[in-house]
């Protein structure tokens, strides 16, 4: 609220002749004391009898004094010895017992506040400075109880940011000095930038930061370096003396014409030649020391009620001779100083963190011709939405150049530095080699910086962003310096914590690239980079170039035909429940066909012969025929019945067969290798278990993508380990099979697929975006980079770049391999061929087996002739024997019987009638058998009807078992 208006100067008499008994009383048991000593170290007389005024009017306003309570001054003259100044407070103050100093500003000197701080802060006691600005005074380290009624030097940042802000000027140049003031107004510009700016379109960006040591005697170098800069916004801090050197020289270098944009500081607004078009600032009751004086002492009386109210305020510190002794009160009342916001003589009054005054207004001042200062505008406190806010009138502001039209701020640069990388096909490079003098026709000179051992090497780079490079300068004229990535990599970020003036922050620092983008070292980048959200925080990108996701590269399976390839149409199940049908069917059809009654019959034949019946041999030789559809020559069903099941079989055998032939086709002739993963969301990915090894790229907007993704991230930790430095390396190592799966931009790895057959990506994109064209933030190349592109899309130039750098032709070429239908090679059909060669190999084991048989056969067989011979001879003997005994019966019968010759003649001749003797038989091998059958036929025959002859010659039984 507004002071109370001043008392008659009877109150003031009064006050004045209070008892000096009084000073001497001292509070006693736990309250608080009833009268304040308030100390002033001023600069003069009229301070010091203004302090004593205010302070004889402040104990009559109740609103800040309750009752019983009373304040007195005791002040000092501030001297340029700071020494003295702290000796004196400490003889005249502190010994007085003063709750709280008030110190003013010596015209000639700093150090005397900073003396006044010291010996006060020693004891705790609160110090209000109502002229000292300098930024030491904000650490609270070295001035642990000050604080000021007055902004600090370096608080103007704040302005400088709500100035850019209203113009539209997003980069500039900070000039400053190298000393703690200079720095910290460096400090506070980008971190309020960072922190309060949080649209980064309208966020103050510094292109370069110029640091000048202090007792400059000429600018002229650090000016010819920043007209190479793109900014034409310049941010001075200087004292009033380097103010004119710069000033000075920057008229002779023509940088302050028009198109130069100078704000400026108030140390600097007030050189005496200080040019036209100039904007600079002014504090309010900057030098209004009355004014800040009754500010300061009704603050410290607001603080002290509100203490005395909450707790008890203790003695303050009576001397300097007790160097142990700190008042606690004093510190808790500093505490209390700082929550203080009240509306005062100079404005809202409130402080911060440090103690520093918060919501200081200024005016905003425009150096016009003849070099008079026109207010063009105010940073104020408003009160209704309780912040500063700027109101600036643009029509009455002078531009350098004695111009009415606000500048743009930027010079553009028609030659850029463009930074590329080595990424097939968009980029291909090679190292120029000794005996080349100059890269080719198609190529441009991509020099490589290495990073790591300072080295520079020439490259030749050409490829689809080389070409797009070519036509973007052609279409929007400039030209360009290209060189390659200094570390070889895109760009990823790491957070760091960064101290400034006023405290520590975590910034994200990038390299590759980005970074280089990022500080100024680089103009463009044309090279496959992704458009992500976390570079777009920090750099420009164009519109899409070419649009693209992430898919997954895999080595191509190869063909799972084997020796037993052929086998693969049925089942393990299928096929042995047919080798079991075809023996039950030929088992079936021998019962059949021999139970059956008509399973024999005669045939119709000249011999006379019956045929014989279907064995279990036949019948399985008739079950495979039919199945294999081979001929069948013998051993066929005689009976209807098996004729019905053969008939059945045979039905069973042609859809077998049909069946078998069909699958064959789909399985050897139309197999198509599968891909081994079906996408990203292949359970084989996403499983950690699994043994699949997969990868991307350290660092890359791929790397990025899967650190966003909550889902991956099991994923994420399992492939981290895996990454390599360059997708060259993963691809090749895809290729040899030692990586699964490499997970990579579409556009390489459909070039990579498109490329080697051998290769093929698997499942759907996924993580869609697109490759632009970075720039610096706020770059003027932006929009005429972008309009460019949609050309180049609409013209189908981008579509030509496409044909020539990423398909190659060979695209086409493995569709065509994919389309034309496989033939049936060695590999598949081997099995086959070694199913032949086994069976040849088995017919030639059996028939030697045979063979070896047969042999041993007829060996027994000859040793059965020679045992017949053997047996037939001794058979021979016995019949000689036997006809020889009965010829000497015969005699000896004749003999007795000689009466009776004519009866014996008779009966002799009657014998050979009815027992005729028959001729003896050939005694042959083949008839030497008793079982020959056609011996048997023939004796029956021969004896049909009659006895055997008496005496008719025999042969012997079998004897074979006779013979060993």
């Amino acid at each position: 609220m507004k002071l109370t208006r001043m008392l008659p100067a009877s109150c003031l008499l009064l006050s004045l002749m209070i008892p000096q008994a009084l000073l001497a009383q001292k509070p006693t048991g736990s309250e608080s004391p009833s009268y304040y000593n308030i100390g002033g170290v001023l600069s003069n007389n009229e301070s010091e009898s203004h302090f004593g005024t205010v302070i004889a009017h402040l104990n009559f306003d109740q609103q800040y004094v309750p009752r019983g309570t009373t304040y007195y001054d005791k002040t000092i003259r501030i001297d340029k010895n700071p020494i003295k100044t702290a000796l004196n407070v400490c003889k005249h103050l502190i010994s007085r017992r003063v709750y709280a100093v008030v110190v003013s500003h010596e015209p000639t000197g700093d150090l005397s506040p900073a003396a006044v701080s010291y010996t006060s802060g020693f004891y705790q006691i609160p110090v209000i400075g109502i002229s000292s600005r300098e930024a030491a005074f904000s650490d609270k380290n070295i001035h642990v109880s000050f604080l000021r009624t007055v902004p600090p030097y370096y608080h103007q940042a704040d302005v400088w940011l709500e100035i850019l802000s209203h113009f539209g000027y997003t980069k500039v140049i900070i000039i400053h000095s190298s000393d703690t003031d200079g720095r910290a107004v460096l400090g506070r510009f980008q971190t309020t930038s960072q922190t309060n700016y949080d649209d980064i379109d309208v966020r103050a960006t510094v292109e370069s930061i110029v640091e000048f040591e202090p007792k400059l005697d000429s600018f002229s170098s650090y000016l010819m370096d920043m007209k190479t800069a793109q900014s034409r916004v310049y941010l001075l801090y200087a004292s009033q003396e380097d103010a004119y050197v710069i000033f000075r020289d920057a008229a002779i270098h023509n940088m302050t014409e028009y198109g130069h944009i100078w704000i400026v500081t108030e140390q600097a607004l007030s050189a005496n030649n200080t040019p036209t078009g100039i904007i600079g600032l002014k504090l309010n009751n900057a030098e209004n020391e009355t004014d800040h004086i009754k500010d300061a002492i009704y603050i410290l009386a607001s603080a002290i009620k509100e203490m005395t109210v909450n707790e008890t305020i203790t003695e303050a510190p009576k001397d300097c001779d007790d160097s142990g002794a700190i008042w606690e009160s004093g510190k808790r009342l500093f505490g209390y100083l700082k929550t203080r916001n009240i509306r005062g003589e100079t404005g809202q009054v409130a402080f911060d963190d440090n103690g520093d005054r918060m919501y200081a207004e200024y005016d905003v001042i425009n150096v016009h011709e003849n070099h008079s200062f026109e207010k063009v505008g105010s940073f104020h406190y408003d009160s209704e939405k309780r912040k500063m806010r700027l109101k600036i009138n643009d029509s009455s502001i002078t531009w350098p150049g004695n111009t009415g039209k606000k500048p743009e701020g930027i010079m553009i640069p028609t030659h850029l530095k463009v930074l590329t990388i080595e990424e097939k096909p968009f980029v291909y490079a090679r190292k120029l080699l000794d005996d080349e003098i100059d890269c080719a026709d198609d190529e441009v000179v991509c020099p490589h910086f290495n990073i790591t051992n300072g080295n520079e090497q020439e490259y030749c780079c050409k490829g689809y962003c080389i070409d797009l490079l070519k036509a973007l300068a052609q279409r929007i004229n400039f030209t360009y310096d290209l060189a390659l990535s200094p570390d070889g990599q895109f760009g990823h970020y790491q957070l760091k914590n960064h101290t400034t003036g006023i405290g520590t922050t975590v910034k994200k620092e990038w390299n590759g690239l980005i970074g280089e983008l990022v500080a100024e070292r680089a103009d463009l980048i044309v090279a496959p980079l992704t458009i992500n959200p976390e570079r777009a925080e920090f750099i420009e990108f164009s519109k899409p170039f070419k649009y693209q996701g992430i898919t997954i590269l895999e080595k191509k399976p190869s063909r799972s035909s084997t020796l037993v390839s052929f086998l693969q149409p049925f089942s393990n199940t299928l096929w042995i429940l047919v080798m079991v049908s075809v023996h039950v069917v030929a088992l079936v059809l021998y019962l059949l066909d021999r139970f059956s009654p008509f399973g024999r019959f005669k045939l119709s034949s000249n011999d006379g012969t019956e045929e014989d019946a279907l064995n279990l041999s036949s019948a399985i030789w008739f079950a495979w025929g039919v199945l294999l559809n081979s001929g069948i020559g013998e051993g066929t069903p005689r009976s209807f019945s098996a004729r019905v099941l053969g008939m059945v079989w045979a039905g069973f055998a042609m859809i077998i067969v049909a069946s078998y032939t069909a699958n064959l086709a789909a399985f050897l002739v139309l197999e198509r290798p599968k891909t081994k993963l079906t996408g990203i969301n292949d359970a084989r990915l996403r499983n950690t278990m699994e043994n699949l090894t997969c990868a991307t790229v350290k660092g890359s907007s791929v790397d990025m993508y899967f650190r966003r993704q909550v889902e991956l991230s099991n994923m994420y930790r399992t492939m981290e380990a895996n990454n390599y430095d360059t997708a060259e390396q993963a691809i090749q190592d895809v290729k040899d099979g030692k990586l699964m799966a490499f997970i990579w931009d579409s556009s390489r790895l459909e070039y990579e697929a498109s490329k080697d057959c051998e290769l093929v990506t698997a499942g759907e994109l996924f993580g869609r975006s697109g490759y632009g064209v970075g720039l610096q933030k706020a770059s003027p190349w932006t929009d005429a980079v972008t309009l460019a592109i949609l050309d180049f899309h609409e013209s189908g130039f981008m579509e030509s770049l496409d044909k020539e750098w990423i398909f190659h032709g060979n695209v086409q070429q493995c569709e065509q391999f994919e389309k034309t239908p496989n033939t049936l090679g060695l590999k598949n059909m081997a099995g086959v061929f070694i199913l032949v060669g086994a069976g040849i190999v088995g017919g030639i084991g059996l028939i030697i087996i045979e063979v070896v048989y047969k042999k041993h056969q007829i060996k027994k067989q000859k040793k059965m002739e020679i045992a017949r011979h053997a047996a037939d001879k001794w058979r021979g003997t016995i019949e000689k024997r036997k006809t020889l005994r009965a010829s000497l019966a015969m005699q000896r019968q004749y003999n007795v019987g000689l009466n009776s010759v004519s009866k014996s003649v008779s009966s002799q001749n009657a014998e050979k009638t009815r027992y005729p003797i028959l001729p003896p038989l050939p005694r042959t091998p083949e008839r030497a058998w008793p079982k020959d059958k056609e011996y048997i036929v023939n004796r029956k025959n021969n004896s049909a009807g009659k006895p055997p002859p008496r005496y008719m010659p025999t042969y012997a039984t079998d004897v074979s078992h006779l013979i060993v």
